[in-house]
């Protein structure tokens, strides 16, 4: 398999779970598309590091914005590592992080890079633009 061979399933994996798992909250394909030791080098404030983790975080998500999803602006891979910038959607209609559901839309940017061997992501990385997302659902002082 060639280097490009390797990078376009990267990025396919990706979409799957971005799409699929984030998007559609398929978490049967989760438990597919991640490896069992999967590690991620940047977990959110209160998970885990690890799949059960990850999942943990998809899942609070998705209970706290029932539409979540992502519009995908770009992915670029090397090898297994695929690097992707998107910005996430949804509507607040369940509590988050201790927030009361506003009713509010959010969208906030992330850019995260995975890595994905024989098929599953293994590991992440990754940078949320969480201020923005906290600042529109008004829990930052001085916000409306």
């Amino acid at each position: 398999m060639s280097n490009d061979d390797i990078s376009e399933t990267a990025r396919a994996v990706i979409r799957r779970n971005t799409e699929e798992v984030q998007g559609g909250g398929d978490y049967a394909l989760y438990d597919e598309l991640f490896s069992d030791d999967f590690v991620d080098h940047t977990p959110q404030p209160g998970r885990t590091p690890d799949k059960a983790g990850a999942l943990e975080l998809y899942q609070t998500l998705r209970a706290a914005f029932p539409d979540f999803h992502a519009v995908i602006h770009w992915q670029a891979a090397e090898g297994n590592l695929a690097t992707t910038y998107k910005t996430y959607h949804g509507t607040h209609q369940g509590e988050f992080f201790g927030i009361a559901p506003t009713g509010r839309e959010i969208r906030f940017e992330t850019v995260d890079a995975m890595r994905v061997v024989d098929g599953k992501i293994t590991e992440h990385w990754g940078v949320a633009n969480l201020f923005s997302l906290m600042e529109q659902l008004g829990a930052r002082p001085g916000t409306p």
